[in-house]
């Protein structure tokens, strides 16, 4: 049974930082291609990060780029990303998801496996 952990969110002030953690399981992780994607309050789910199955290349979307940065460990099964210089607008449900050999700009409609989700709330 695949299962994807999502750690780390929180109540943060603008300016601060969080790290988020997605630890892996019942799966070969380095055949995945790993991410976040988020999903504020009455909006649709939005890719955020990516880090390709090799580990050879990222994607962010241009809202975070420069703020956020995403790291693998496979000896772990564990993805981090780091999120710095938090504004109000990252507020939003994070999830971790896993695509088999996906690229690493990962396709909501490609996600093979779904983190539980983790709150992440930046007050101003």
């Amino acid at each position: 049974q695949v299962q994807l952990i999502d750690t780390g969110g929180g109540s943060v002030q603008a300016g601060d930082s969080l790290r988020l953690s997605c630890v892996a399981s019942g799966l070969t992780f380095s055949h995945y291609t790993m991410g976040w994607f988020r999903q504020g309050p009455g909006k649709a789910r939005e890719f955020v990060v990516g880090i390709k199955w090799s580990g050879s290349s990222t994607a962010y979307a241009d809202s975070v780029k420069g703020r956020f940065t995403i790291s693998r460990d496979n000896a772990k099964n564990t993805v981090h990303l780091q999120m710095n210089s938090l504004k109000p607008e990252d507020t939003a449900v994070y999830y971790c998801a896993a695509d088999q050999w996906g690229g690493s700009r990962l396709d909501l409609n490609k996600v093979d496996y779904w983190g539980q989700g983790t709150q992440v709330t930046v007050s101003s």
